[in-house]
């Protein structure tokens, strides 16, 4: 199916678990005509720049980092570098097994809009590369602490897009009804490297292992028996 022009597609890559692999599945059913990593003055910036200029540089793809420093004028949430909140929940402040401790650390790290602007954005490179799917990273694990990663957040997008592009843009993604552990075993299915990837929230030469993403990746990846101890800061 690669090359042909209904199989064209854009990826968000923030160089996590769910946007990595989703970049793997993209590449095997699509040509990725681009990958686009947004830098907003997240904390992690750096490494999320690094990590996804590697994975696009061994797959052959193209990549692009656009710079919205707008986002600062948002100032809500503490992963922005520039926020106004208490700093970003680790530790004994995350609790991932727990429902309502994980609906607190998400308001805290929410970040206003931020899926819908992306999405919007990867629209008009789509447009203009006619190309016909954006491939975000949602799944279904985090969807119920943050509805911009759902299902039917997806659909009302691609509703939305085929009003506002020409060639009715869809949101595609390959893990919105999987869990992490899922995602996992999609990613060995796909011979995906998982030093490639960088889910932690702030920058660094090892993940923290300590924020809620760090913690999700690592219980994902050990439900696979693949080694951790080497991603993570001592």
């Amino acid at each position: 199916m690669r090359g042909q022009e209904t199989n064209k597609s854009v990826v968000l890559l923030s160089g996590g678990m769910d946007s990595s692999v989703n970049l793997m599945a993209a590449h095997e059913a699509s040509q990725v005509v681009l990958a686009l990593t947004f830098d907003y003055g997240q904390r992690a910036a750096a490494s999320e720049i690094e990590v996804t200029r590697r994975l696009t540089a061994r797959l052959k793809i193209p990549h692009q980092i656009l710079k919205l420093p707008f986002f600062e004028d948002f100032g809500i949430s503490s992963l922005l570098q520039s926020s106004r909140l208490d700093s970003v929940p680790v530790g004994q402040q995350v609790s991932i097994d727990s429902l309502e401790r994980s609906q607190e650390t998400a308001r805290a790290v929410w970040v206003p809009n931020r899926n819908g602007i992306f999405l919007n954005i990867a629209a008009g490179f789509c447009e203009s590369l006619k190309a016909h799917w954006i491939v975000p990273g949602f799944n279904k694990e985090e969807a119920t602490t943050f509805p911009d990663n759902s299902k039917d957040f997806l659909k009302a997008t691609t509703s939305a897009l085929a009003y506002s592009t020409s060639n009715q843009v869809q949101v595609k993604c390959f893990t919105t009804e999987m869990t992490k552990s899922e995602i996992v075993i999609l990613g060995q299915q796909l011979k995906f490297d998982w030093t490639w990837m960088w889910p932690c929230y702030f920058s660094g030469d090892r993940w923290c292992g300590q924020c809620e993403s760090c913690l999700r990746s690592k219980r994902a990846l050990q439900s696979q028996q693949i080694p951790v101890e080497n991603f993570f800061a001592r």
